[in-house]
């Protein structure tokens, strides 16, 4: 799971429809070269379009058509965001030392309890342990990682999300 949630994030900016209205999703890459000559790191800003990339002896920015992910660009084991969710934001830390930490930040168009319940019933399926907390869920993935899904209310009815999942 945890390479599919790092190619899913590198591979989705490239099938994502780029457009400039309103705020995109802003996706950024933390780790190292893997042979120790420094650090790596991507970002795509969602609300300029400004792409940036940093390697050891290589630095680049662009701008580009702002990215728009949902709930169909994102899975957790076969499990997507609640549906008609907009993900504002996702976070790969791979300099972690315990194998990396993997951010998603995103709106619902339903309460909490609701998206909660939503998430709780189908990544039990896909082999989660999870124990709700409030609106929360805290527990493991499948492989036995950290994972924590936080939930607010927001206006409209909506709720705002954060998923996390160490490696």
């Amino acid at each position: 799971m945890w390479r599919s949630l790092i190619l899913l994030t590198a591979v989705a900016p490239l099938a994502a429809c780029g457009s400039n209205d309103g705020p995109g999703t802003t996706i950024s890459i933390n780790g190292t070269d893997g042979d120790g000559g420094g650090n790596v790191t991507a970002r795509a800003d969602g609300v300029s379009g400004k792409v940036s990339v940093a390697l050891p002896g290589f630095s680049g920015e662009l701008k580009l058509p702002k990215m728009h992910l949902d709930a169909k660009d994102f899975d957790l084991n076969g499990v997507p965001l609640y549906p008609g969710s907009q993900i504002a934001n996702i976070a790969v830390d791979a300099k972690n030392g315990n194998g990396g930490v993997v951010t998603v930040d995103f709106d619902s168009p339903a309460a909490p309890a609701t998206v909660r319940d939503w998430f709780k019933q189908r990544l039990e399926a896909a082999g989660f342990a999870l124990t709700a907390t409030g609106d929360n869920l805290v527990g493991t993935t499948d492989e036995g990682k950290p994972f924590r899904l936080t939930l607010a209310p927001a206006a409209s009815d909506h709720a705002t999300g954060k998923i996390v999942v160490s490696g």
